[in-house]
């Protein structure tokens, strides 16, 4: 019975969804304050009649109830505990499930804690909020239905893609998702404003803390699927420009650039129609996440399902939303007219330098991830566009940004002297030159990414201490304790980018890789470290076989570490898995790969040593952290400062 249940619970969402979608859009046209108000009671029982659907659907991966045909294809008895939760997830129809209860989620949370919003755009943005639900709603019943029964329950199931049994990417989903999601309600915002044909200061500040949230769960999402590939699939690296990587990443610079915008238009009035228009991307570009993951248009590891007609119905989706809220665009952006004049040397002037640095970014991305389905489909010809022409045309961007970004943070609203502008940075502009200083010193014959890229991240992070300590003007430290949140999260979010940057461009150009067969007993070494396979041995786990290795790793005759990098092969999938083992260092990593055995009797060992490879997870939870602080800032909570809107607001010019 549970089981049928969440199949009602989930129908009754549907249609409770499609009340919200209709009746209050109505009530906001015809000025009827009851229709109006009934979206927020409706968002709040969609929201907890999805959280039933799901409940009821965790409940059967818990129980191993193998009569549903989701938890017999994607569980297994022997599973532990975690990975039977994380199965309702790890799966295409468990997985939309989720996305739709945190589409619920944020549309309950507006109603919640929107209730200082004009009642007319409170009731357009959950009408729209609940269209979108709506259609995937129709999308889970009508082809991707999470509790269809099976006639003949099996004793077993299938078990899950032993891929997804891990701890990194048993989270990593749920966190991507209220990052894709979240940006739902930028889009609703975005579109409720073009219905009412207002967009002014008061619609920024309201639409700033949405966006904030989004991106901050989307940096922490992509952070943690960055992680997960780096340990759990032996290849060593932390981003192959996957086309599914590439789909979280688009969104994310269209959101930071959405960020930046809306600052724009809530201090100057200007650069409505731009931010709009990036609220209505932002959001297309998650969609369009959705549609490659599911669809099986292009090829990834990552991917949930390849089956064409749920593509198909995703990509109609996507056209209904993102070409609607396009022509509703084109049809009123004439009139979002912007009313600040500014220089180019102004902090306007570099927060359009930052968006248009961003936006072509995320173009370049989505040319490369596309390119190959369009090569195939009008020339028949298959390509694989990589890392090679993402590095090459993607980071000219990203270190124009980086030259940029303290300098834009430091100029003043309106117009700005250059040279005065420089002179707070003088010393992080010291601080960073000492820095490639160093690092050239260090890497004398080796690549100048190092050199380059220490330096404009050492340039970032000093510029937002600098930006601090130049707001408090004469006051001296009490004023810097007394900053605003605000400015405390910015800084923390640019020092993490720019300490993402060192990470990268220093384990780019330093890291050392050996690969060798090694026989049990024999000691080889790899840059300063002495590497000694001590043992190989078969080990039984929960629900797999292991392959493990004992490596001790000394350095100058003194112990460093004893790692126990692993083979998997799960049975009941027949599938193999790689375990790597990382001793982590401030410093550096020692990251070590056992293979397959040879026909001599050694076996495969691949050995890494990775400098200053966390700085690059250190960098994105700073980034993350500075979307907390910021957000717990009164200014930048739902609808703070509304009350003191004036009622004449600047009609969407």
């Amino acid at each position: 019975m549970t089981a049928e249940f969440g199949h009602f619970a989930l129908i009754l969402a549907f249609a409770v969804a499609l009340y919200q979608m209709v009746v209050p859009l109505i009530g906001a046209s015809k000025g009827w304050g009851g229709w109006m108000d009934s979206a927020r009671p409706a968002a709040v029982a969609q929201f907890l009649l999805t959280g039933l659907s799901f409940a009821c659907l965790t409940v059967a991966f818990v129980t191993s109830d193998f009569s549903l045909k989701l938890v017999y294809e994607n569980s297994h008895t022997a599973k532990p505990m975690i990975y039977k939760i994380s199965g309702v997830w790890g799966n295409h129809e468990g997985s939309m499930l989720l996305w739709v209860l945190i589409l619920s989620l944020f549309g309950a949370a507006a109603a919640v804690f929107g209730t200082n919003l004009p009642p007319a755009l409170r009731a357009r943005v959950l009408a729209v909020q609940a269209s979108i639900g709506a259609a995937f709603y129709a999308f889970i019943i009508f082809t991707s239905n999470p509790f269809l029964r099976l006639a003949s329950p099996p004793f077993d199931g299938r078990d899950l893609n032993p891929l997804l049994q891990d701890p990194g990417l048993a989270f990593h989903p749920p966190f991507l998702y209220l990052g894709y999601v979240g940006l739902s309600m930028a889009f609703s915002f975005a579109v409720a404003a073009l219905i009412e044909g207002r967009v002014d200061a008061a619609w920024a500040r309201w639409v700033r803390p949405w966006t904030l949230a989004a991106w901050m769960f989307l940096t922490f999402g992509i952070a943690l699927g960055s992680w997960w590939a780096y340990y759990e699939l032996g290849w060593g690296g932390f981003w192959f420009w996957d086309p599914v990587e590439n789909a979280s990443f688009m969104p994310w610079l269209l959101a930071a650039a959405l960020l930046h915008s809306a600052i724009v238009v809530e201090k100057r009035e200007t650069l409505k129609s731009w931010t709009i228009l990036l609220a209505i991307m932002a959001f297309g570009f998650s969609m369009i996440g959705t549609f490659i993951v599911r669809s099986g248009v292009l090829t990834s590891v990552h991917s949930f399902a390849s089956d064409p007609a749920r593509g198909v119905f995703i990509l109609g989706i996507l056209t209904v939303f993102t070409g609607g809220a396009l022509t509703l665009y084109a049809v009123r952006a004439p009139q979002m007219t912007a009313k600040g004049v500014f220089a180019p040397v102004s902090r306007e002037g570099a927060l359009i330098l930052n968006n248009v640095l961003l936006a072509v970014a995320a173009f370049v991305v989505f040319i490369g991830t596309m390119w190959p389905l369009v090569a195939e489909m009008l020339w028949g010809r298959k390509l694989s566009v990589g890392p090679p022409f993402f590095n090459k045309a993607f980071t000219p961007f990203m270190i124009a940004l980086a030259l940029a970004l303290p300098l834009g943070a430091i100029l003043p609203w309106k117009r700005g002297l250059l040279g005065r502008s420089l002179q707070p940075l003088r010393g992080a502009l010291l601080l960073a030159g000492s820095v490639m200083a160093l690092v050239f010193a260090v890497s004398t014959g080796r690549s100048a990414i190092a050199v380059i890229g220490a330096g404009l991240g050492a340039w970032i992070v000093f510029g937002a201490v600098a930006e601090l300590i130049h707001r408090t003007g004469q006051s001296g430290w009490s004023r810097l304790l007394r900053l605003p949140r605000a400015d405390w999260g910015k800084a923390t979010a640019h020092a993490g980018l720019g300490v993402t940057f060192i990470g990268i461009s220093l384990l780019t150009a330093w890291q050392v890789e050996d690969i060798r067969v090694a026989q049990v007993g024999q000691t080889f070494r790899v840059a300063d470290y002495d590497i000694t396979l001590a043992s190989v041995d078969e080990v039984q786990g929960p629900n797999y076989i292991s392959t493990t290795a004992t490596m001790q790793v000394a350095r100058d005759g003194r112990p460093v570490a004893t790692l126990q990098p692993e083979k998997r092969v799960y049975p009941v999938q027949a599938m193999p898995t790689t375990e790597a083992a990382i001793d982590n260092g401030f410093f550096r990593d020692i990251y070590l790969v056992i293979g397959d055995a040879q026909k001599d009797g050694g076996w495969a060992v691949r050995t890494y040593v990775k400098p200053f490879a966390n700085w690059i997870w250190a960098g994105t939870i700073l980034m993350a952290l500075g979307g907390i602080i910021s957000l717990s800032d009164r200014r930048y909570r739902v609808a703070a400062g509304v009350r003191r809107v004036s009622p004449a607001a600047v009609p969407a010019e």
